[in-house]
C-alpha cells in the first residue's frame, strides 16, 4: 500500500473517529458539565487508564515493538511464530498491571489529585474502580493495532474507535434520559449513576478492542495464547524497553504534577476537565493529520533504517515534515482564531467557553513543533534507539515539573492556561534538543528545505488566521452569536476555519507551492483516483 493511499485510509477513519468523539464529549458535557468538581472527578479517574495508553503507545510500542514487528514481518514466516508470543506476553503484563492498579485505586487518586476535598476524592475513587479495567483493553488495543500498522494494515486501528464512541454516546445519552442534564453536585451521585458513567466509558474501550481482535484474523497470524517465550528475542527487546520505562516514569511524574497543580482551580475555574476537553480539540488535527500521515511515514522510515538506506531515511524525514506542515500550520492558525467558539462546543455556557479558550490556544501554539517532534522521535525508534529519547524526554519532563510548580503562584483563573503554556514551551525546547541529537546520530538531516517550507506555510497562515479572527469579531466576539450555544459554536468554528483555509490555499496556489501538489495527491487518493 503506497503512502498516499495508506494516509487517506487512516485519515478517513480518524476523521470519523474524531467527529464521533466530539459528539461523545458533547453528550458527556451535557450530562456532567465541564467546569465543576463532578466533571473534574470523572476526568481524573478516566485519565488514569488513558495515561497508561499514551505511555504504552508512544513509548513501548512505537519505540520497541513496531520496529521489531516490521523486521519479523519481512521474514519467511511473516511473523507467525513471533507475534502470538508477543501478544501473549503483552496480555499477561497488562493483566497484572490492571490488577495492581485496581488494588491501589485510592492511592492512585490521592497521588493524581491530592488537592481534592473528601467528597470529591471519594467520587473520584468510585469512578476509578469502574475506569481502571480499561488499562488491559487499552493496552491490548494499542498492541494489536500497532502490530497491524507495522504490517501495513492501517485501516482497523483507525476505524475501531468509532465503535467506542457510538457505545459511549448511547451510554451517556441514557444517563441524561435517566438522571437529567448537568449533574455537577458532588453529593448527588449514587452507585447506579456512577456505574452508568464509568461503566459506559469502559464498555466502549472493550468494544473497540474486540473489533481489532476480529480484524486481526485477516492478518493470517493465529491469535492464540503462546507462552513459549524462550529464544524469540524478548531479552533484546527488554533492554530497549528499559529506557522506554524510564520515559514512562518521567512523563507520568510530570503529568502528576500538572494534574495536582490544576486541581487547585477545580470548582469555579478552568481545571482538569477543561484541560482534557481542550486537549481533545487539539488532538483532532493532530490525529487527523500527524498520525494519519506520519504513521505510514514511520513504517517506511523503519524499513529504510533496517535496510541501512540512510539517504532514503533523510528524504523521508524532510518529505514527512513538509507534508505535515502544510496541513498542520493552517489547522493551528484557524483554530486559534476560532478558539472561543470551538471551546463553546464543549462547555455549558459562554462564560465557561471564555475560560477554556486560553487553554486551547496554549496547546495549539505547540501543534507544529509537536508534528515535527513526532517524526524526529520516531526516527530514533526506527534505528532501535530508545536511550536517546529517554534523555531528551527527561530534560523536557524536568523542565515541565519545575515551571509547573512555579505556576502555582498564578491566580486560579489563569492557572490551567499557564500549565498548558508550560507544556507547549517545554515541547518546543524538547524538539530543538531532539533534532540536535538526531543530527549527531545520523549526520546532517537535510531538512533545510523543510524548514523553508514551514516558514512559507506560516507566512501564508498568518493573514488567513487574521481573516478568520475578523469573522469572529464581526460576529460580536464575546457577546456574539457564536457563543450562544454549542450548535452555533460549531457553526462559527466551521465558518472561521473555512474562511481561513480558503485564503491559505489561495495564497499557496498563487505561489505555486510544490507541497500543495503532494497534498492534492493525498486527497485524490482518498477517492481512489490516480
Amino acid at each position: 500500500m503506497n503512502l498516499a493511499r495508506a494516509s487517506s485510509l487512516i485519515a478517513a477513519g480518524t476523521l470519523v473517529s474524531r467527529m464521533t468523539g466530539l459528539v461523545r464529549t458533547i453528550v458527556l458535557v451535557a450530562a456532567i458539565s465541564s467546569v465543576g468538581a463532578s466533571a473534574d472527578a470523572f476526568y481524573v479517574a478516566n485519565q488514569l487508564p488513558n495515561t497508561v495508553l499514551t505511555l504504552i503507545s508512544t513509548g513501548l510500542l512505537t519505540g520497541v515493538i513496531v520496529p521489531r514487528v516490521v523486521a519479523v514481518s519481512a521474514q519467511a514466516d511473516g511473523g507467525r511464530i513471533f507475534l502470538p508470543k508477543l501478544i501473549t506476553a503483552g496480555a499477561a503484563i497488562l493483566l497484572l498491571t490492571t490488577a495492581v492498579a485496581i488494588a491501589i485505586a485510592p492511592a492512585l487518586v490521592a497521588v493524581m489529585a491530592s488537592g481534592y476535598d473528601g467528597a470529591t476524592r471519594e467520587l473520584t475513587i468510585a469512578f476509578a474502580y469502574w475506569c481502571l479495567p480499561q488499562i488491559f483493553f487499552y493496552g491490548m488495543f494499542a498492541l494489536i493495532g500497532e502490530s497491524l500498522n507495522a504490517r501495513r494494515m492501517f485501516t482497523p486501528y483507525a476505524w475501531a474507535p468509532v465503535v467506542n464512541n457510538i457505545v459511549s454516546i448511547a451510554g451517556f445519552g441514557l444517563f441524561i434520559v435517566l438522571f437529567g442534564f448537568h449533574r455537577t453536585e458532588v453529593g448527588w451521585w449514587t452507585p447506579s449513576s456512577i456505574a452508568l458513567v464509568g461503566g459506559t466509558a469502559t464498555l466502549g474501550i472493550v468494544a473497540q478492542t474486540v473489533v481489532l481482535a476480529v480484524a486481526w484474523r485477516r492478518s493470517g497470524i493465529p491469535l492464540r495464547p503462546d507462552f513459549r517465550w524462550r529464544g524469540v528475542g524478548f531479552g533484546s527487546m527488554g533492554s530497549l524497553a528499559t529506557w522506554t520505562f524510564g520515559m514512562v516514569v518521567v512523563t507520568l511524574l510530570a503529568g502528576l504534577v500538572q494534574v495536582n497543580v490544576m486541581s487547585a482551580a477545580s470548582g469555579e475555574n478552568a481545571s482538569v476537565a477543561v484541560w482534557g476537553n481542550a486537549w481533545l480539540i487539539y488532538m483532532v488535527p493532530y490525529s487527523l493529520i500527524v498520525l494519519s500521515i506520519g504513521t505510514p511515514y514511520f513504517t517506511r522510515i523503519a524499513e529504510h533504517a533496517a535496510a541501512g538506506r540512510g539517504e532514503d531515511v533523510r528524504a523521508d524525514i524532510s518529505a514527512a515534515i513538509r507534508i505535515l506542515g502544510l496541513f498542520v500550520v493552517i489547522s493551528a492558525g484557524a483554530l486559534i482564531a476560532a478558539a472561543a467558539p470551538a471551546s463553546r462546543i464543549f462547555t455549558s455556557s459562554a462564560g465557561d467557553a471564555l475560560l477554556a479558550a486560553p487553554v486551547l490556544i496554549a496547546f495549539l501554539v505547540g501543534l507544529v513543533p509537536m508534528a515535527v517532534l513526532f517524526i524526529i522521535q520516531r526516527t530514533f525508534y526506527a534505528y532501535g534507539d530508545t536511550r536517546t529519547p529517554f534523555f531528551f524526554t527527561l530534560a523536557q519532563g524536568a523542565l515541565v515539573v519545575v515551571l509547573t510548580l512555579v505556576a502555582v503562584t498564578v491566580p486560579k483563573e489563569f492557572l490551567t492556561a499557564t500549565v498548558a503554556s508550560v507544556q507547549t514551551l517545554c515541547g518546543i525546547l524538547e524538539l530543538l534538543l531532539a533534532t540536535w541529537l538526531l543530527r549527531r546520530k545520523i549526520g546532517p538531516l537535510g531538512i533545510r528545505k523543510a524548514v523553508s517550507s514551514l516558514a512559507l506555510f506560516i507566512g501564508a497562515a498568518i493573514p488567513a488566521a487574521l481573516a478568520g479572527w475578523g469573522i469572529y469579531l464581526w460576529s460580536g466576539a464575546e457577546q456574539g452569536w457564536m457563543l450562544d450555544n454549542l450548535l452555533l459554536g460549531a457553526a462559527g468554528t466551521a465558518l472561521i476555519c473555512s474562511v481561513a483555509g480558503a485564503i491559505y490555499l489561495g495564497i499557496l496556489a498563487a505561489l505555486r507551492t510544490p507541497e500543495l501538489t503532494s497534498a492534492i495527491t493525498l486527497v485524490r487518493a482518498r477517492f481512489g483516483r490516480r
